[in-house]
């Protein structure tokens, strides 16, 4: 009896080891071999335990093994030897594996297979299978807590950030002749300006949408913005041309990820049947931002007058002020997006539950007080959350210092927003991906470069019609006289100059040619594009001029005297009304927008996404054949504004596209990505387009024609997402 007693004590301790070692294994994932021998072995002691336990009343309940004695010796005698460290509690070991489970885990009978020993193919299943659950109770729980004071509050902050991108393009066109002036930027150099912008937004695009889908949408704006803000400011006072386009690079790298950050973020607290409309009313903030570009350049930038200056090395004049005053949308978004919450579809989708539960239940209450029913409760429990799939990150062990940490750190989260790109071309999105990548090209191509094309036409116009107005005087003989008046648009030649005086006066746009001037006397005199080609000064003195060295072309200077020269680059908006007409026409094109934004916003959700972007595309390259009869200023703003007011109804159905296109984990960074390419498109068209202006008109309408028209048939091709929810 005794020996049989020693015999089973034996058998239960040899089934814990076993146990212990089945758990000891499967976490450190053998090989299969070793799997294969080990369940082999594990089936052969399960039976032969079974069997014992069969003639002795031992048993299994809920998957533990307990020990239960026919009398009390047997009872003292099973628990003879027990050692504290071979303890089985509960939830430690859960039974026997089965070896009807398959190889590819170890799992407890009656228990679900645990994460690790599953591959990372049934892991995204699942977690495809819990999203597509959760796009489905989210629906309805964003219809429980209705459309109200939350939605309209974070309307208008994410619209401050919108507004902010739509003043930072307008804001090099505007800024870029006076800087030039200001900084006496050479012709070779001054078209950097507005492509390091356009640089500096395309690869924040990419970054900050990439971001968003790491860290959230909040969180990933309030950088950016805060960025753009800094660097904005920054630029202000800088002098050098280079730390100036060094501030601009930055304050366009942060502007650049408001939009793809702000239509995700903005469509993640939208029902179905408000989604559209309102992300179209949300575009209106951007044609906002360009109406207070225009007006506050008006206003501010021809007033030279409001500049001050601390000795010669320090200038601020009054474009600076601008400068300042387009970063205060910025600001403003930043400080009123402290006070908004997380996205809580984002929070849902990396896991946080309870983090989206109390957000979700924030949004209900602000808009049932706002309807006056406080007193109506949030009735959700319970919130499906993906499977989260734990990213193995390999650290280099000499981390130790503070700045290999955060180099490794930065690279980890480049090399995760990578793999979140890539993943844009995986099934099912990759098709769709392509084709908003040819409408988003298209779409910007045909568009920045006919807005570049349009103003510059307008200017070259104008150059034809004030160069047809010259003056010219000939073979002049004026000698002991005294101008104080203002020359302008005049060319004279083969004259002599005798003992006069030219004091207090303005030079715009005069060129003397072949002539002579003796015992003359230049005095304070201020000069816009005047030259003296081929001409003589005999006995000559220059006082407190601007007429520096290279504005005498071939020309003899005989013992001539210079005294107190004004240097550098002079700005004077006197009597100059180009400076006023660009931004007018800025101002009227960017106006016309607005009829585009009320209608695509009413009809979004009632004619859909592809009629209203197809149709756009499809309008917009037609109306460029008006070009065609375009040959005065005037014909030529109403063709801009006709263009503008048919191509804002695709922008606003292409953003609405997009954001529902794209699941939660990667809408900010497929958004982020096709903004950045829209930026390289607009580049391309700048380049394009402006080379033609002068040239021909027949190029330029044939292009933008074909690209728009194009694009527009491609983008009927994509999938209605108009009854979708939100993936």
């Amino acid at each position: 009896m005794e020996e049989t007693y020693k015999d089973r004590t034996s058998l239960v301790k040899g089934a814990k080891d076993i146990a212990r070692e089945v758990k000891r294994q499967a976490v450190k994932k053998v090989n299969k071999a070793v799997d294969k021998a080990q369940d082999g072995y594990t089936q052969r002691s399960y039976n032969r335990f079974q069997d014992e336990e069969d003639d002795d009343d031992y048993y299994v309940q809920g998957g533990n093994y307990g020990v239960e004695a026919n009398d009390d010796e047997g009872s003292s005698e099973a628990t003879e030897g027990h050692d504290e460290d071979d303890e089985i509690y509960e939830g430690e070991y859960q039974g026997i594996p089965n070896m009807g489970q398959g190889k590819d885990g170890i799992v407890a009978l009656g228990q679900p297979m645990h994460d690790e020993y599953k591959d990372r193919h049934e892991l995204e299943t699942e977690r495809k299978a819990d999203e597509e659950e959760l796009a489905q109770q989210y629906e309805l729980i964003i219809q429980e807590c209705g459309h109200g004071r939350f939605q309209w509050a974070l309307f208008f902050v994410l619209g401050m950030a919108l507004m902010a991108d739509g003043v930072e393009v307008f804001v090099v066109g505007f800024v870029l002749p006076s800087a030039e002036t200001d900084m006496c930027i050479p012709n070779s150099g001054s078209g950097w300006l507005g492509s390091i912008v356009y640089l500096g937004m395309m690869v924040g695009a990419f970054f900050w949408g990439g971001l968003a889908d790491k860290v959230g949408r909040r969180q990933s704006l309030l950088i950016c913005m805060s960025v753009n803000g800094f660097f904005a400011f920054l630029s202000s006072f800088v002098q050098g041309y280079g730390f100036f386009l060094f501030c601009r690079l930055f304050s366009g790298f942060g502007i650049g990820g408001a939009v793809p950050t702000v239509f995700s973020y903005f469509s993640e607290v939208l029902a179905r049947e408000k989604r559209g409309e309102h992300l179209s009313w949300l575009c209106m903030f951007w044609m906002i931002g360009g109406i207070y570009a225009s007006a506050m350049a008006w206003a501010i930038i021809p007033h030279y007058g409001w500049s001050f200056s601390m000795g010669s090395a320090y200038q601020f004049h009054s474009w600076r002020v601008f400068v300042i005053v387009c970063a205060l949308p910025c600001v403003s978004s930043v400080v009123a997006l402290t006070f908004m919450p997380e996205s809580p579809r984002f929070l849902l989708e990396i896991g946080k539950h309870d983090e989206a539960w109390m957000i979700l239940k924030q949004i209900h209450d602000t808009n049932m007080r706002a309807r006056g029913q406080p007193e109506k409760v949030f009735t959700v429990n319970r919130i499906k959350t993906p499977k989260q799939i734990d990213e193995l990150i390999e650290i280099e062990s000499d981390t130790g210092t503070w700045y290999r940490r955060c180099f490794v750190r930065i690279r980890t989260e480049l090399y995760g927003i990578w793999l979140t790109f890539m993943r844009c071309f995986n099934y099912p999105v990759k098709d769709n991906t392509i084709k908003l990548t040819a409408v988003w090209f298209t779409l910007s191509f045909g568009y920045y470069g006919l807005s570049v094309w349009f103003p510059d036409v307008i200017k070259h116009l104008q150059s034809d019609e004030y160069a047809s107005r010259v003056k010219h005087f000939r073979n002049e003989e004026v000698s002991h006289f005294v101008f104080n008046f203002t020359l302008e648009n005049q060319i004279h030649s083969n004259g002599e100059y005798i003992n006069d005086r030219f004091i207090m006066m303005k030079f715009k746009s005069v060129t003397f040619e072949d002539s002579l001037f003796k015992n003359c006397v230049f005095e304070d005199i201020t000069s816009l594009n005047t030259y003296f080609r081929n001409c003589t000064f005999v006995n000559t003195t220059f006082y407190n001029t601007d007429l520096e060295q290279y504005k005498f072309v071939d020309s003899e200077l005989i013992n001539c005297t210079f005294f107190h020269i004004r240097t550098g680059c002079q700005i004077s908006f006197d009597d100059d009304y180009s400076a006023y007409w660009i931004y007018f026409v800025n101002f009227l094109g960017t106006l016309a927008v607005l009829p585009g934004n009320i209608v695509s916003a009413l009809l979004m959700d009632r004619i859909g996404r592809l009629t209203m972007l197809g149709g756009s595309m499809v309008l917009s390259g037609i109306s460029c054949f008006f070009l065609w009869f375009g040959t005065s200023e005037s014909m030529m703003i109403g063709m801009l504004c006709l263009y503008n007011g048919l191509t804002i109804s695709a922008w606003n159905s292409l953003d609405v596209i997009t954001v529902e296109l794209y699941p939660t984990d990667r809408r900010a960074t497929g958004f982020g990505f096709l903004n950045a390419l829209c930026k390289a498109a607009a580049v391309l068209g700048n380049l394009i387009f402006g080379s033609l202006v002068g040239i021909t008109k027949a190029i330029p309408i044939l292009l933008a024609s074909t690209v728009l028209v194009c694009g527009g048939l491609v983008g009927l091709r994509l999938p209605d997402t108009r009854t979708q929810v939100l993936m």
